[in-house]
């Protein structure tokens, strides 16, 4: 039997009314679509006693928190901006391991969330866990920042109850709910981002200097495959640099890895074929907008071996 929009969300909606009872909730908004379509149930099933938070974590992309806010609240999400850049970078300085920046960058989002729910009244925290962020954290891929009790961790540590209505369902799924919702087509096609965002695509120390590399490359990957369809398209920092010729003279600078996949579910991917052409202009895009950079790399490994993201 195939997935029922309509059946699921009237079962969510009634277990999120027996969960939550008479108490408040807030949402972990992001302007994905696990996220949005969490908080939209909650919205239904809780009314007023939900506050939806969007929180600037300063691994963005760029344009990302204002365009977000606008779109949440486009949709019925009376959305609170939480400003928490300075406690993020100050939990990941000096870290260069992805797991342990994975580990800094989720128990900021939950000491924060956790401080919000208190101002809020809160006792239960709503957001969008979906069943892959579970098998790859469970399985040893990736932890990601979302997953806590089957980690072992109490989210009562922080201050709250979860509340995941998502949390059995894939990625095809939550976009069809998206589209039963009557979301716009930027949450329900919305290209996955991950929660962490730039944190993890500076392979090493994410300092404000070279996330903000990264992020102008994002720009111009996204700018130049709009439209391909991909499952994701995006840049990485890589660790090093490289010599290049500029002005005439010989610098170091950065080396860039643009990765460009398609896929269902993010489970398994596949690198995209694109005309090399496309290839030469994001290159040439890359280093002559961002000096900094020296030369760009295309990944054309699939999933597995590798994983979607480089950390």
């Amino acid at each position: 039997m195939g997935f029922d929009p309509r059946s699921f969300v009237e079962r969510a909606v009634e277990e999120i009314k027996r969960t939550v009872g008479g108490e408040r909730a807030i949402a972990a908004c992001s302007g994905g679509v696990d996220s949005t379509v969490a908080a939209v149930l909650a919205k239904i099933a809780l009314g007023d006693r939900l506050k939806p938070v969007y929180i600037d974590d300063g691994f963005r992309r760029l344009g990302e928190p204002e365009a977000t806010l606008k779109l949440l609240r486009s949709v019925g999400l009376d959305v609170e901006l939480v400003d928490a850049k300075e406690e993020f970078y100050a939990a990941v300085r000096g870290l260069r391991d992805a797991e342990e920046k994975r580990r800094a960058f989720r128990h900021t989002f939950y000491t924060v969330l956790g401080r919000e729910a208190r101002r809020w009244g809160a006792r239960f925290l709503v957001q969008g866990t979906i069943a892959a962020d579970v098998v790859e954290t469970v399985g040893g891929v990736k932890t990601q920042h979302n997953v806590l009790v089957q980690l072992g961790i109490d989210p009562r540590s922080y201050g709250f109850e979860l509340v995941e209505p998502l949390r059995e369902l894939y990625k095809p799924q939550v976009r069809e709910l998206a589209r039963y919702l009557g979301l716009p087509r930027e949450i329900s096609e919305r290209m996955p981002f991950p929660g962490p965002g730039l944190l993890i695509r500076v392979v090493g120390e994410a300092t404000p200097e070279r996330v903000e590399v990264v992020r102008r490359a994002t720009k111009i990957v996204e700018e130049e495959t709009r439209g391909l369809g991909a499952f994701q398209a995006f840049a990485v920092l890589l660790e090093g640099r490289a010599t290049a010729v500029k002005g005439g003279r010989r610098v170091y600078g950065y080396i860039v890895a643009v990765r460009v996949v398609e896929s269902s579910d993010a489970l398994t991917a596949r690198a995209s074929e694109l005309p090399y052409q496309l290839l030469k202009r994001i290159a040439s895009r890359i280093t002559e907008e961002i000096p900094e950079v020296a030369r760009v790399l295309y990944d054309v490994t699939d999933k597995p071996p590798a994983t979607i993201e480089f950390e």
